[in-house]
């Protein structure tokens, strides 16, 4: 028998169901400040949106690599945050609970039950449906602790004050913008009110939603990490322009693929209005403008895109998406 069914039906037998909650959780204590390489001391955000379905997970660090630890996210099943002497497996375990129809509260108490050491960890988890529920073991490192509300959970450990989570919550729930750009918000508003008490390293910021991934065949859609920075959340945010565009572009050109002309065009017009000056966003422009019956405006992002790369002009004529283009005076002129 699967580990998850065994642990929902001990759940179901021993806990009652719980939906959304709003908490928040101190710990003060002095215990354990001796510093242990297994200790995950980080803040961090999972979060829903439930206009676009997508979920996502943000996180930074005074810890090398935090991305590659803490963030866990299933499109259409949940978001999960593991810290403090993280314990890894309630990632992927987290998400399995919910999947079996847990709610996130539900799926910490098992995850706590069958832990050797529940005192220490730190987690937070969202599912698609807003419920949310944050956890902070009494002896995390101070200060430490979470809130939670509809669609998302705040946590955090070893930080500057209660203030890092305050501002978190804060800035979510007032930013507007894409499930990503609030999710980013947060982790600056946490930075700024302190964040780590240790310092800053790196950080990561992770948002999923079904077939949102390249070629819609996984459903990452933005998955960015700043492994160690002098300034990591300067540089996630770099890399969070070029993510946002990629993600446009993902869409577009997963529609193209599946023959949705109409439909792919609208995101890969987004996707050329983030990136004017990309000359492989302009092309793949072109291409779509030209499926979609748009001939005279697929010419006009085929220019600014050989203008821009020149090397394109090759590609252009070989390329069977322009097949329709052959004969046509301009589009002849402009490759010669």
């Amino acid at each position: 028998m699967p580990l998850a069914t065994v642990l929902l039906s001990l759940l179901l037998a021993q806990s009652p169901a719980n939906g959304t909650v709003e908490t928040e959780t101190r710990r003060t204590d002095a215990d354990g400040r001796a510093r242990d390489r297994s200790l995950v001391s980080t803040f961090s955000i999972v979060a829903s949106d439930p206009e676009t379905g997508e979920l996502g997970v943000a996180v930074a660090s005074r810890f090398f690599a935090v991305g590659s630890v803490v963030p866990w996210a299933r499109a259409d099943v949940g978001a999960v945050a593991t810290q403090s002497f993280a314990n890894t497996s309630f990632g992927w375990r987290g998400i399995e609970l919910l999947e079996k129809g847990l709610t996130p509260q539900e799926a910490v108490d098992v995850l706590s039950r069958h832990d050797d050491n529940p005192t220490r960890r730190q987690l937070g988890i969202v599912a698609p449906d807003g419920s949310s529920f944050t956890y902070t073991g009494e002896n995390c490192i101070p200060w430490a602790g979470g809130r939670s509300g509809p669609h998302y959970a705040i946590q955090g450990n070893i930080l500057a004050s209660e203030e890092v989570v305050s501002s978190m919550e804060k800035t979510f729930l007032q930013t507007g913008g894409t499930l990503a750009d609030r999710l980013y918000a947060a982790l600056l508003a946490g930075d700024a009110a302190g964040g780590d008490a240790r310092g800053k390293q790196s950080a990561a910021l992770l948002v999923v939603k079904k077939e949102a991934g390249y070629g819609g065949y996984n459903d990452r859609a933005i998955d960015i990490r700043v492994d160690d920075h002098a300034q990591p959340f300067e540089e996630l945010g770099r890399l969070l322009e070029f993510a946002q565009m990629n993600y446009s572009w993902n869409v577009g050109w997963t529609l193209f693929t599946q023959k949705r002309y109409g439909e792919a065009l609208p995101p890969m017009e987004r996707t050329a209005a983030l990136a004017p000056e990309n000359g492989e966003v302009l092309y793949d422009l072109a291409v779509i403008r030209l499926a979609a019956g748009k001939e005279q405006d697929a010419l006009q992002a085929l220019e600014k895109a050989v203008t821009l790369n020149p090397k394109l002009k090759k590609q252009a004529m070989e390329d069977d998406d322009l097949a329709a283009l052959r004969g046509n005076a301009a589009f002849e002129s402009l490759l010669r």
